[in-house]
């Protein structure tokens, strides 16, 4: 076998079996996030409820804490309560509409991402597209740990990978 029909086979192969996967685990960010870092929140408008503890921001919100960047149409943040107070720390933030989320040189796509902020998970679903790089990944969620870089993607996933240039 010739070495350039051996790489068609395997990219053959490896496309083949990750459009039937219904799941594939796959790095994401490289590094670890530091989740202390503050929380940056820009956008059109802010609507804040201090008896309900959450804060709606809407209209071109971003949101950034180092060098992970959410942006989405709408963002709900929830602070932590103690003793049915909120504390002012972050529980979470639910993004919806056009949710784009980026972590150095990846991005993911989709309807809806939720950010735990104190378990350092985000999980994304609907219409999910990763892309790292010259690949992409596309399925119906997406749960991302950020305390150690890695992520699965979910529901009848499918992978375009970029051979090597030589």
């Amino acid at each position: 076998m010739t070495a350039l029909f051996r790489l068609f086979t395997l990219c053959m192969f490896l496309g083949a079996s990750a459009a039937l996967a219904q799941g594939a685990q796959v790095a994401f960010g490289g590094l670890k996030h530091d989740r202390s870092l503050p929380i940056e929140l820009t956008s059109d408008s802010l609507a804040i409820d201090q008896a309900q503890g959450t804060a709606v921001a809407s209209g071109t919100v971003l949101a950034g804490q180092g060098s992970l960047r959410i942006s989405a149409d709408t963002l709900l943040v929830e602070y932590e309560t103690q003793n049915g107070e909120p504390t002012g720390n972050i529980h979470r933030m639910t993004a919806r509409g056009t949710v784009t989320l980026t972590n150095g040189a990846e991005a993911a796509e989709a309807q809806q991402a939720i950010y735990t902020v104190a378990e350092g998970r985000v999980v994304m679903t609907g219409d999910v597209i990763l892309t790292q790089g010259k690949n992409a990944l596309s399925g119906e969620k997406l749960l991302i740990n950020l305390n150690d870089g890695t992520a699965t993607i979910e529901g009848r996933v499918k992978t375009i990978f970029q051979p090597a240039s030589q």
